[in-house]
């Protein structure tokens, strides 16, 4: 076998063992041993990685010395021992945008672009990062997840690298560029009439029926870790101190809640100059299940039936929905609910003014952080990181028939010179 053809899976049998932590359930407490599971055996709660309190941890110098990826935070990851799958995801830009500031009035506003995570154009490289190392730690041959779009590229794309079989599902009625984003990798991919949440336990059923790791379901308490590394770059990238507000899309709500834990986690370890930053997060007005729950001041989630062309936040009944609300209301943020057509909107304007193109989940975080800025949740003094977690390229439906028609005209000047009415 040549080295160009040999995978991440075959060069990895020659490292050190990599061994995910031990679990706990994040509301009775029940302890377990590291396993493909998710869901806590006496209350039915999520089950959370256990890290040792007194492990050695990196200073800021040691972290910025090591490559540029998520696993430059290891240490804050679910395992002991180096990794040994997706070493290149993450640390993405962090990219300033005077332009966006003034239109939402605040002092500073950058923009954390996974757009251009590798190698799959989504945050969601993040999250499979973490989850398919815990497969191969486990001993799995076969990943997969349940998906609205974003999830099934970046599993494709990083069980092919590693030599690992997939099972992705995702819903029947997917944007072309996601289907074939996934397709490509040459998974086994299946589509599956409902919705996200249909497709939701359908997975469920085959996790615990053939043994596989799905990301997103029995290895759900090591992959939502992954999320935690976007606070952590945003922290490091603006010289180790913290913004004062940070705007997230939010689907199953582990983005909002991770962000937060990240955050604590960092100024715990004595990383970080400033206070924790407001969180805030944004539905499409026609699947915001968490946005109602936070402003309805309740305690559990009311699923609800998807109606939005943004699909890949478009999740009815967000399994972190209850942690996402009490993660934005402890920081003092607040949430959005935007339309379809103020989301578009968002994706435009973000494009104009900063040359980054985003997709529906991102148009909402815009449109999200204008309608947070005219409500007077951020004022002039304030410093906003908005989180863009996927490409446009993969939902360039949302935009027909909205862009201008760009003008044909045939190879000469004066057919030039008549369209913008000067001489050049």
């Amino acid at each position: 076998m040549t080295t160009a053809l040999i995978t991440e899976r075959e060069q990895s049998l020659q490292q050190p063992t990599l061994r995910p932590l031990p679990l706990a359930c994040r509301l009775c407490g029940a302890s377990q041993p590291a396993a493909p599971a998710a869901i806590c055996e006496e209350c039915l709660g999520p089950l959370e990685p256990v890290y040792d309190p007194d492990r050695p941890l990196p200073d800021a110098a040691t972290i910025a010395s090591r490559p540029g990826s998520l696993w430059r935070y290891r240490e804050w990851l679910p395992f002991e021992g180096e990794p040994l799958l997706s070493l290149d995801s993450g640390f993405t830009p962090l990219v300033e945008s005077p332009a966006l500031a003034r239109r939402l009035g605040v002092g500073r506003l950058w923009v954390k672009n996974d757009s251009v995570c590798h190698p799959s154009l989504s945050f969601k490289d993040r999250v499979v990062a973490s989850a398919i190392n815990a497969a191969h730690a486990f001993g799995l041959d076969t990943v997969g997840c349940a998906s609205t779009g974003n999830l099934a590229n970046a599993v494709a794309a990083q069980a092919a690298r590693a030599g690992l079989a997939a099972w992705i599902f995702i819903p029947h009625d997917l944007e072309i560029g996601k289907v074939v984003g996934t397709a490509v990798y040459n998974p086994h991919l299946v589509r599956v009439r409902g919705t996200y949440d249909d497709v939701n336990r359908l997975c469920t059923q085959a996790a615990d029926r053939y043994g596989w790791g799905l990301v997103n379901i029995n290895l759900r308490g090591y992959y939502g870790e992954g999320s935690k590394t976007v606070a952590f770059e945003i922290c490091e990238q603006l010289g180790w101190r913290t913004p004062t507000a940070v705007v997230a899309p939010m689907a199953g709500g582990s983005l909002v809640t991770k962000l937060g834990k990240g955050f604590a986690e960092f100024a715990s370890a004595g990383l970080l100059s400033g206070a924790a930053p407001r969180l805030y997060g944004a539905q499409a007005d026609g699947c915001s299940p968490i946005v109602r729950l936070v402003e309805s001041g309740g305690e559990h989630v009311e699923p609800v039936i998807p109606n939005t062309i943004a699909r890949s936040i478009a999740i009815g009944n967000p399994a972190d929905g209850r942690f996402a609300a009490q993660a934005i209301r402890g920081t003092g943020g607040w949430v959005a609910g935007v339309s379809d057509e103020d989301l578009v909107a968002g994706i435009r304007l973000l494009a104009e003014t900063t040359g980054i193109f985003t997709e529906t989940a991102g148009g909402a975080t815009v449109a999200g952080a204008l309608e947070l800025a005219r409500t007077g949740r951020f004022g002039p003094e304030d410093e906003v990181v908005l989180c863009i977690t996927g490409n446009g390229l993969k939902t360039v439906e949302a935009l027909q028939g909205v862009l201008p028609e760009a003008p044909v005209i045939a190879p000469k000047i004066r057919e030039l010179e008549a369209l913008y009415g000067r001489d050049l």
